[in-house]
């Protein structure tokens, strides 16, 4: 069996400040802080002693967040800037109400993949998909049965895409709303070969913080 803990980083600044997030690199809340500490409590209660690697986007929070899971397992965090939230361009770092404003609305039918949202430099969900799809299987060539990969909320919705083997072209419609600081675990079936989802957004562990 392999297990992975996929987990969205937990409150960061542009959350409380209504800051375009993307590639915005904000940090850590106090209480995002906090939160981080309650997800690395109920993954440390589930994996134990097994060995177990840590992976995560490049940007602080979610970097942050990977520190601080990682230590208690006593092992090292390996970033990738794969695993980055999708790019709004010019917009990151802006007040949300500039990119609503600005936004070109997702059309209903079409290339909805290729779409260009409209603020410059931003990424289109194709190019999202392009980059996430090679780092978990890059991330699933390693040998440790039990990962941990830390990303933002969009970006782990292609993931878990990306899991279950649904082609790229075919995610132009799928979502999962996920929490931010949620845990939504994944296992590989080695009986039948399956990729599985245990546990999709869980957030429990948030409510004492």
């Amino acid at each position: 069996m392999r297990y992975i803990y996929l987990v969205t980083h937990p409150e960061a600044q542009h959350h409380v400040d209504g800051i375009v997030g993307g590639w915005h690199d904000s940090e850590l809340t106090t209480r995002g802080r906090l939160q981080a500490e309650r997800i690395a409590d109920v993954l440390a209660s589930r994996i134990g002693s097994q060995p177990v690697e840590v992976y995560s986007s490049d940007l602080r929070r979610a970097s942050q967040a990977a520190e601080r899971i990682a230590g208690r397992f006593s092992v090292e965090v390996h970033t990738d800037p794969r695993l980055r939230e999708r790019s709004n361009g010019e917009a990151d770092g802006r007040p949300q109400s500039w990119l609503d404003e600005r936004r070109i609305p997702l059309p209903e039918y079409g290339d909805r993949l290729g779409h260009h949202d409209g603020p410059a430099g931003a990424e289109t969900r194709m190019a999202l998909v392009e980059r996430l799809y090679p780092a978990l299987d890059d991330i699933l060539r390693q040998p440790v049965a039990t990962q941990i990969v830390v990303s933002h909320g969009s970006a782990s919705s292609y993931l878990i895409a990306a899991w279950i083997g649904m082609p790229m072209t075919s995610t132009d419609r799928v979502f999962f709303p996920l929490t931010s600081g949620s845990i939504t675990t994944l296992r590989r079936n080695d009986t039948h070969h399956s990729h599985q989802v245990l546990a999709l957004n869980e957030t429990e562990h948030l409510q004492a913080v």
